[in-house]
């Protein structure tokens, strides 16, 4: 979700009086939204999202003071890995930059489900499964890959050989597309599909990654709305259309009555409307059309 989105959201949020609405585009938030520092300063999101810390509704004021503590650890995260210096791993000795190592064969697992007869029961990882990211010379992009193998690994039984292959693959698109540099852009991206792929409400995308339905290269161009659950997708539909409308503003809702007539042809059926046309302590202004002949007048 961009800063675009993500206003647009918060702006909706505002709106909304019901606590249904409200817990749905909070979810969204905390769903979709990647928290770094100039993203919070910029859409202020964090500020309007505090705002329903002491909601009366139990439900929304847990879920803000849930969202709140994480987007504040990711922060503190993002400028702690800031301020450390580069360090080799001392995992094993790093591999050229274009050659991956290779991974442990039969590595023992920790998920949901078994792989070779093994079963497991805990959430995995790169570490737990034994598997090798030190992949390349340079410590942010292995620890990309660890972080995506973590995120496709969850809920999932599929070898540790099949799982590094497709995130070493997903990490180098990303790199590429960066003209091989490691820069703000390459975090935030990875940052961004990490955080969409582990997403427990959303098997489907983990399924198509992994099945190879879609392919890495595929895979880094896809928006977060692209890669959003289904049920969330038509959520998100819905609010738009709803956003659509709001802006269009009210529609006339006209009543017909015999109680005015007409002052070109006589005739009593008219309908009419009211609306506030100028300050709140004046009287609405009546707008009136002969059903008759279509002739129009207004009075308050």
């Amino acid at each position: 979700m961009d800063a675009k989105e993500v206003k647009s959201t918060i702006s909706n949020l505002e709106k909304s009086a019901e606590d249904t609405t409200i817990l749905k585009l909070l979810n969204i938030l905390n769903d979709e939204v990647v928290p770094t520092e100039k993203l919070l300063r910029e859409t202020k999101v964090g500020v309007v999202v505090n705002k329903y810390r002491g909601h009366d509704n139990k439900e929304i004021s847990s879920l803000v003071k849930k969202m709140i503590r994480g987007w504040r650890e990711a922060v503190q995260n993002e400028k702690n890995s800031k301020k450390k210096p580069a360090a080799s791993s001392t995992a094993s000795t790093p591999a050229s930059s274009g050659s991956p190592a290779s991974t442990t064969p039969n590595a023992d697992t920790s998920g949901t489900g078994s792989v070779n007869g093994r079963t497991f029961n805990g959430p995995r990882s790169a570490k737990s499964d034994g598997v090798n990211t030190t992949l390349y010379d340079n410590p942010t992009r292995n620890a990309s890959v660890g972080a995506l193998y973590s995120s496709l690994a969850v809920e999932r039984n599929d070898s540790p050989q099949h799982i590094i292959t497709i995130a070493s693959e997903i990490e180098s698109e990303v790199f590429k597309s960066e003209y091989s540099k490691v820069n703000d852009s390459y975090r935030n991206k990875l940052r961004s599909f990490t955080m969409n792929l582990r997403n427990k409400k959303n098997p489907e995308l983990r399924e198509r990654v992994l099945s190879k339905q879609i392919t890495a290269s595929q895979f880094i161009k896809m928006t977060p709305n692209e890669m959003a659950p289904e049920a969330l997708k038509k959520e998100i539909e819905k609010l738009h259309k709803q956003n659509l409308f709001d802006a269009q503003g009210a529609t006339e809702k006209r009543a017909v009555t015999d109680r005015f007539t007409c002052g070109k042809c006589k005739h009593k059926k008219v309908s009419y409307y009211q609306m506030q046309t100028r300050s709140a302590d004046e009287p609405l202004t009546t707008f009136c059309t002969c059903e008759n002949c279509g002739n129009r007048w207004k009075f308050s």
